[in-house]
């Protein structure tokens, strides 16, 4: 019985000590890395620096990267994860963009075989 309430301090001061590390934030290294990752690809699909989303992407990487710097972990977080998502978004309109300018094409090239097929009868 003694045994029990010598631990019990040592208990609780464990249980205290976990839930303040648990209120500290990770460094969102990773989130960082895929946030990077996701503006490269960006880039190179064809997104230009003056595209409205990859320079959101890019001012809140910078921003995540300055929170790292102050420890603002949670901070950084937020802001890179946004940031991946406007990268990712910018990435799909080069895309959508580069998809509606190969259909016009296609469309166009129809158009000539459709009067060619229809000179020739």
């Amino acid at each position: 019985m003694s045994f029990f309430f010598r631990t019990k301090p040592l208990l609780a001061t464990l249980a205290i000590a976990s839930l303040f590390g648990c209120a500290n934030d990770p460094a969102p290294n990773e989130q960082l890395k895929l946030t990077e990752q996701a503006v490269s690809q960006a880039i190179a699909v064809g997104a230009a620096d003056d595209e409205p989303d990859l320079a959101n992407a890019q001012s809140k990487l910078a921003q995540a990267r300055e929170d790292m710097t102050d420890k603002s972990y949670k901070d950084a977080r937020m802001q890179a994860e946004q940031a991946e998502l406007d990268a990712r978004l910018a990435e799909a309109r080069v895309l959508t963009q580069k998809s509606e300018e190969q259909l016009n094409q296609v469309n166009v090239r129809l158009d000539r075989l459709r009067k060619q097929l229809g000179a020739a009868q």
